[in-house]
């Protein structure tokens, strides 16, 4: 009985639980075809599928907690799928839609973003266990990814072009690659209970959120995200420049 319960234990620990894992792997699915179409300059396509990989890398961890599957293997296969959906796939896709035309100015700063969400992503991986859980240190990799894509999409979508846009691209990339290595922190909503009783009236910028998505969804999540991204230059500048409390 012994080496019989011995081998279902050695095989369970090396099986993986199915459903979290799939969400995991349908985003990494969708950060490769955005990958893919912006090699066919299909850039519409790869900024809808960044952002559906955010969709399905915010899912894969809440499953993964409601149906009490967490394992090692799926926080590591987590890890190795962000730094493709939004680590590779935006630096890739800005790169091929406006930050050749930069030569190697171009390249440079879409390695710098790059870069930047392995070194993210590393330091949050190492940092789990003792950060501060409301709050991100440096811009999450996914917010990023949104600001480079959500910035492609609502270009194409208002058909802007010149070489404002270009340069815009350019900062626009810098500006989130470099924001993720930061030491600025962003509040991460994790202590948020959608459980708890709130004012009626809460629910008001709520419909105004949904009903301007339904509009316009490039325009909408990519002045959502611009939000965000200053929201941690603005908390730090107000932590800065506030009078220190008395004593």
């Amino acid at each position: 009985m012994y080496p019989t319960a011995k081998r279902k234990l050695d095989l369970r620990r090396q099986s993986i639980y199915l459903l979290p894992n799939s969400f995991t792997l349908a985003a990494l699915f969708s950060g490769f075809y955005a990958i893919v179409q912006a090699m066919n300059h299909r850039f519409e396509y790869s900024a809808v599928a960044i952002f559906v990989a955010m969709v399905l890398d915010g899912m894969d961890g809440r499953v993964a907690r409601m149906t009490h599957t967490q394992s090692a293997f799926g926080a590591e296969f987590d890890s190795l799928s962000d730094m493709v959906s939004f680590g590779v796939a935006p630096a890739l896709v800005a790169y091929e839609w406006m930050l050749l035309g930069f030569g190697k100015l171009g390249w440079i700063v879409a390695f710098i973003y790059c870069a930047a969400a392995a070194l993210r992503l590393a330091r949050f991986n190492t940092q789990l266990e003792v950060a501060d859980k409301r709050f991100f240190q440096g811009m999450p990799s996914p917010t990023a990814a949104a600001l480079v894509a959500g910035f492609v999409w609502v270009s194409l979508e208002m058909e802007w072009s010149g070489p404002a846009l270009r340069w815009s691209a350019l900062a626009i990339t810098a500006f989130a690659g470099l924001t993720m290595v930061s030491n600025i922190r962003y509040y991460s909503f994790k202590e948020l209970n959608v459980r708890k009783t709130v004012p009626f009236f809460v629910l008001l910028p709520i419909l105004f959120v949904l009903v301007a998505i339904a509009a316009s969804p490039p325009v909408a999540l990519f002045a959502l995200f611009v939000l965000y991204g200053l929201s941690g230059y603005a908390h730090a500048a107000w932590s800065y420049f506030r009078p220190a409390q008395k004593a």
